[in-house]
């Protein structure tokens, strides 16, 4: 017999927001981590939101809004608005950040103003930290294999904005015919810490930061990041300095990268630096 196409909701319901999560969804273990991260910073987060009272309503907590910032990393979401419309009905989303069914999500310019008094603050640095110091203390870390890379981060910036550092431009903005650009002679006008970079030399050269990352081979955690301007010697710069706040001097330590760190430059530098 044929269902009938209907629909009726419930008044009230019993059901809990835990139970929609699988068990064994990979953000419940997540979840466990950085909750046991938030609950060691407890006291910074507190200073942090004394510091910058002003009266008025209660600001978005703090755990729950880097529990978001993580969500929006995690699963590639490309603004604050969308991060703010997917928790809105999102059950897995709501859970995660600690938020009931019931529960009003924030706007997406609150959620910006305050991300940005984490990053001001420290915070999401005092969280990554926590976080490989808990990877430690689990014994989740080798401390002595490890990968090393670099990645092209694209500027928020219009080409049009790339102009002569001399201010001599004739042409209108985005017009380059005919015309050499270098980091020497041209520079973005709205965002002056770029540089033009390209990544092979089949790609165009884009107004670009570099981030770099160090990974341990164990169980693949990130131990530390690093951002830096653009230029054709960062990745190994960055590299070396990064492999070199490992400490322990003696301990022999393994690095794979691929071939763009494979210069008599920086083979140099890691084996004077592990001495």
């Amino acid at each position: 017999m044929r269902g009938a196409d209907g629909f009726s909701e419930n008044l009230f319901t019993m059901v809990r927001l835990e139970e929609f999560v699988p068990a064994d969804h990979p953000l419940r273990p997540i979840r466990t981590w950085v909750n046991d991260a938030l609950a060691g910073m407890n006291a910074k987060l507190s200073a942090m939101c004394q510091a910058d009272i002003k009266g008025g309503r209660p600001r978005i907590a703090p755990e729950k809004l880097m529990r978001a910032m993580l969500l929006q990393v995690l699963y590639s979401v490309r603004s604050e608005r969308q991060v703010v419309e997917q928790i809105r009905y999102n059950l897995l989303f709501r859970w995660f950040v600690g938020l009931s069914i019931d529960d009003t999500v924030w706007n997406h310019s609150v959620f910006s103003k305050n991300r940005d008094r984490l990053i001001e603050h420290y915070a999401v640095t005092e969280l990554f930290n926590a976080t490989v110091e808990m990877a430690g203390k689990r014994e989740l870390l080798s401390g002595e294999n490890f990968s090393v890379d670099g990645t092209l981060i694209q500027a928020w910036v219009s080409h049009k904005s790339v102009r002569r550092k001399d201010g001599s431009d004739e042409r209108p903005p985005g017009d380059w015919r005919d015309e050499p650009r270098s980091n020497d002679t041209h520079q973005s006008t709205t965002d002056d810490e770029s540089r033009l970079y390209r990544k092979s030399h089949a790609a165009s050269a884009l107004p670009s930061n570099l981030g770099h990352v160090l990974t341990d081979n164990r169980h693949g955690l990130v131990v530390n990041v690093r951002a830096s301007q653009s230029n054709g010697t960062a990745e190994r710069d960055a590299a070396a300095d990064m492999l070199r706040d490992l400490g322990r001097a003696g301990r022999r330590v393994t690095v794979a990268a691929d071939k763009a760190y494979d210069t008599r430059g920086f083979v140099k530098r890691r084996v004077a630096s592990s001495r």
